[in-house]
């Protein structure tokens, strides 16, 4: 089960799509910044109006600039698409694992990825190498679509909680995770579990020729580390002494069924009364024995 979130603090800003796929002004590199800044996972929500793969592209960048390796796993657009606009040192720094192009392996040609998409998600949990990664999805609704809900969350969820390797050898600095999710193709059910997830939302919206970015940052709940009694808040004690133990084990309780009284009641001694029943039947009784129920009428 996924740890419980509260939500630390909203903001909008205002943003236009050129400025998220160009260069940016200072605005934008600092909006770029605080969405990487908690890690974990940073979840995209565009719509038809208002696409989020050009925000999603300025998140890689930045990484990549960064110096961190960026994994992509690529359904909706071909590699080339996805990476055009790139320049050749960010273009080598990302390690693209493609679906879109063959993803349940039709065409045999041996391309395909080894265990389709669940595959590849396992392949990136188990990865060895140190630092910090992040990994982005170019699409959230097309692994929905190819892959139980409740199998990619838990995919995500140990993704974006990677603080160390399998083996603990490699300590891993921060595993980013992102992910653009088409949210009017899915119901409230998926969209809340993986809203549940998201260290950072993105909530794309606007009016014409300007769109706007809701961001809402979650953090984990602070649990307390150390284990607490809760028999020390107690105002009475539920331990005994060895006093109090042995008058609870000397005491005779009323509804106890002791050898005793099971000796008085089978055996009763020769000074005690012993009970009679005297039945006197009366003329309406019946009391043939060979047919004893011949008053029935069956």
């Amino acid at each position: 089960m996924p740890r419980p979130f509260y939500l630390d603090r909203a903001e909008q800003l205002v943003v236009t799509p050129s400025e998220c796929v160009g260069e940016g002004t200072g605005r934008e590199f600092e909006m770029l910044e605080s969405l990487l800044a908690p890690g974990g996972l940073v979840l995209l929500r565009d719509s038809v109006e208002w696409e989020g793969r050009s925000l999603l592209k300025a998140l890689i960048k930045k990484s990549a600039l960064c110096g961190e390796q960026v994994h992509i796993l690529g359904c909706e657009v071909s590699e080339e698409e996805f990476r055009e606009g790139f320049d050749a040192n960010i273009n080598s720094q990302l390690v693209y694992h493609d679906l879109f192009r063959d993803p349940l392996n039709w065409s045999k040609t041996g391309e395909a990825l080894p265990g389709g998409p669940l595959g590849v998600l396992r392949a990136m949990y188990r990865r060895t190498d140190p630092g910090p990664v992040t990994i982005a999805f170019d699409s959230l609704s097309w692994l929905l679509l190819h892959l139980p809900c409740t199998t990619l969350c838990q995919t995500l969820h140990a993704l974006s909680h990677q603080d160390t390797c399998p083996d603990d050898s490699y300590p891993v600095k921060q595993v980013r995770v992102l992910g653009l999710l088409h949210e009017e193709l899915h119901g409230p059910g998926p969209m809340g579990a993986l809203s549940s997830l998201a260290q950072t939302e993105v909530t794309l919206s606007g009016r014409v020729g300007q769109a706007s970015a809701h961001i809402l940052y979650r953090r984990p709940r602070q649990h307390p580390t150390h284990k607490v009694d809760p028999t020390t808040l107690l105002t009475f004690n539920l331990h005994l002494s060895k006093k109090e133990k042995e008058a609870k084990d000397s005491l005779t309780l009323p509804f106890q069924f002791s050898s005793e009284k099971q000796q008085a009641l089978l055996c009763p001694g020769s000074g005690q009364a012993t009970s009679h029943v005297f039945y006197e039947p009366d003329a309406y009784d019946d009391l043939d024995q060979e047919d004893p129920d011949d008053d029935l009428d069956i």
